[in-house]
């Protein structure tokens, strides 16, 4: 039995206070209920048996919710297609006293819909024994329905009583998964015994290759799937394969190791259905601590539950420099870490891991006039650092409106043309932290060793909100290294929410689309001039160079529809809203590609374009030496030889991913720096400390 909670990703903390407590007996009866002190519940989700069924096959997609105070403490995993679901999850949660009873509630999950009702039940913690597992036997109810039978939950507990005194302890928050894709935030907390403290020991990385005899789940014999990764509180779902059953994915996402000896990545496959819910297609897992360190493992999974295969490419690395830090302590300004981190990412070192771009030093000091979210006119603001996946975080400062964190945060960079995003909360015990502003700088404009003030801004960062936030930034990284990496596909963020139907986006987006569709047609009206002969001179070159260059070729455009199924009322609504989500995305991927090309000449960001001209500078030395047949022909034979060479290369095409690091106007817009009011100037803020 535990002595101690142990801070992982599996323990809910909601309530955060150390107190000592007096216990004379094994029975919390002998514990005066007047004295709040902190307990330990250790949980373990065994199974259900014999609960309602709630879909039409007569079966039900059982999970689990705790509550204590009103406050969710913890959710469990979906079993799916089984009214006796077997979870065996186990949950750590710390308690201030035990009149709250721990509230259990069973839901059947629903797809696009809300989830069904299954029954609840109270286990009243004054009636367990301290230091003694118990056994617990919960008969599920629903209050409408009293006489119903619902079936029964089991559970293994353990209560332990908690003493220590109160630590200074530094902030970590978890992202709460929900399937709304809502953004919200438990909070859990770490002791802060050591002054600079790695909060992951190292990176998986996974390469999704491709899946092999899938199960056929629509009427055509066909599939679409996707498959879902969650490794703890970390999930990434791929894209989907439309009308296979041997998908190729080629894709290749990390996720962090939070613990020593490894964890499990639950592993699930999908075929994605328009308008009503997604078929399960099968499971499978990968036993982290049974994987060599430093090493490429190819496996070779089964599904279970199901039909087919998943090839994966699985690697574990030592973690890269993330740490957390006083102000007092950072690399920068110790001279010898400073000119280790220079020689590091020298011009003389291109070739030494390429992955290791850069590195990025943080100072979150202070913030001032923030917005006030608790009844009482203050707030408990603490602040998230975010750089692509990586997420860091500060204490929280209680009942203040312009907090002081003086924090140094420091990541290793993977791309130079990431951003860093600052975003400050509100805790709240009760419900899910508030948001009170966020900032987005783009790492090329950072100016190194200047505390500036930002000006914090809304969720969309369309527009300012309440309050800014001083922060100093340096950026130190290898200019060729930088430029390599910005051929290679983007990362992907695994944390974004997913796009949803907004008629205003929709607008704009279509708007968008429309001003470069235009630019297109003010182009063909110019070269339609040209054969006009309006300007004898610009005509006659248009026909030399057109003479030239002409080329034909053909498109061939191949549908294939599914065959039509009976939609209910609601499916049908859900079907067209995906449809017009989809719409919605395809405008702004459009917009966007015809905006970055803009971009690129304009000099929005003058890296990229000075890279573009060095691109073409050096193929113009290298055209006018070597026949553009040789080139030709050199080309072709990397890309048809390519997965000879390395059959689980990711496909990839550098023009796009190229111009998928030029910012859209949109995303102009949102790091765009608003001007501070002058009275939250550093220089005038020392100034008045010194009058």
């Amino acid at each position: 039995m535990l002595d101690s909670c142990k801070l992982k990703s599996v323990c809910n903390l909601p309530l955060i206070y150390n107190k000592k407590i007096n216990t004379s007996g094994t029975s919390n009866a002998d514990v005066p209920l007047a004295d709040p002190g902190m307990y330990q519940l250790d949980i373990t989700l065994r199974r259900g048996q014999s609960l309602a069924a709630r879909d039409r096959g007569g079966t039900s997609d059982p999970y689990v919710k705790f509550k204590i105070g009103g406050k969710e403490v913890f959710r469990s995993k979906i079993i799916y297609k089984n009214l006796n679901p077997v979870w065996e999850e186990k949950a750590c949660i710390l308690v201030e006293h035990l009149r709250e009873p721990l509230y259990v509630k069973v839901f059947d999950y629903d797809f696009g819909l809300q989830d069904d009702f299954m029954g609840s039940a109270f286990l009243d913690l004054t009636q367990l024994e301290v230091n003694r597992p118990t056994d617990v036997t919960l008969t599920l109810k629903d209050p409408h329905y009293p006489d119903h039978d619902l079936g029964i939950i089991l559970l293994s507990v353990v209560l332990t009583p908690k003493e220590g005194e109160h630590r200074d302890v530094t902030m970590l928050m978890r992202k709460s998964w929900k399937r709304s894709s809502k953004f919200q935030t438990q909070s859990l907390r770490l002791s802060d015994v050591h002054r600079k403290s790695h909060l992951w020991r190292g990176i998986v990385s996974i390469t999704l290759i491709e899946g092999r005899d899938l199960k056929a789940m629509d009427s055509n014999g066909l599939s679409d799937p996707y498959v879902k990764f969650r490794l703890g509180h970390q999930k990434y779902k791929s894209k989907i394969m439309p009308k296979t059953l041997n998908p190729q994915w080629r894709e290749q996402f990390d996720f962090h190791l939070y613990e020593e000896r490894g964890g499990i990545i639950d592993i699930t496959a999908w075929d994605k259905d328009a308008g009503k819910r997604d078929d399960f297609i099968g499971r499978c897992q990968v036993d982290l601590s049974a994987l060599s360190r430093e090493q490429t493992h190819k496996l070779e999974l089964q599904l279970q539950e199901g039909e087919g295969h998943l090839v994966l490419l699985v690697t574990l690395t030592a973690s890269a420099t993330v740490s957390i830090s006083d102000l007092s302590v950072n690399s920068l300004e110790d001279q010898k870490e400073r000119e280790e981190i220079l020689k590091r990412y020298s011009p003389l070192r291109i070739f030494h891991n390429l992955k290791d771009v850069g590195f990025l030093q943080v100072k979150v000091i202070r913030a001032e006039g923030l917005m006030a979210a608790d009844v009482t006119g203050k707030s408990d603001p603490f602040c998230v650092v975010e750089l692509n996946n990586d997420r860091l975080l500060t204490h929280t400062v209680y009942k203040n409106l312009n907090p002081e964190w003086n924090k140094v945060f420091t990541f290793n960079i993977k791309d130079i043309h990431s951003v860093l995003e600052v975003t400050v909360y509100d805790e709240d015990r009760d419900r899910s932290a508030d948001f009170l502003g966020k900032v987005a700088i783009p790492l090329l404009s950072i100016q190194n060793g200047e505390q500036k003030a930002y000006v914090l801004k809304n969720k969309q960062l369309t527009g300012p909100t309440k309050g800014v936030i001083y922060l100093e930034i340096d950026v130190i990284f290898n200019a060729v290294k930088a430029s390599l990496r910005t051929l290679i596909p983007k990362e992907q963020k695994y944390i974004e929410e997913e796009n949803r139907l907004s008629k205003q986006l929709l607008l704009r987006n279509f708007i968008r689309t429309k001003r470069c569709v235009m630019v297109l047609v003010n182009a063909a009206y110019y070269v339609n001039s040209c054969f006009d002969w309006d300007s004898p001179p610009r005509s006659l070159a248009a026909f030399v160079v057109v003479e030239d260059m002409l080329e034909d070729e053909e498109e061939e455009d191949d549908r294939d529809d599914k065959d039509s199924e009976k939609k209910g009322f609601m499916n049908k609504i859900y079907a067209i809203q995906e449809v017009c989500v989809s719409v919605q995305n395809i405008l702004d991927e459009v917009a966007s590609f015809g905006e970055r090309i803009k971009n690129t000449f304009n000099w929005t960001v003058p890296f990229l374009s000075w890279l573009a001209i060095v691109a073409l500078c050096v193929f113009m030395v290298i055209l006018y030496f070597i026949p553009l047949r040789y080139i030709v022909l050199a080309w072709g034979i990397n890309k048809f030889t390519k997965k000879l060479r390395c059959p689980y290369a990711i496909d990839n095409n550098e023009l796009l991913d190229f111009l998928s690091r030029v910012p859209s106007d949109v995303q102009v817009v949102q790091y765009q720096e608003l001007k501070p009011d002058p009275s939250h100037s550093p220089c005038k803020r020392k100034k008045n400390n010194l009058g």
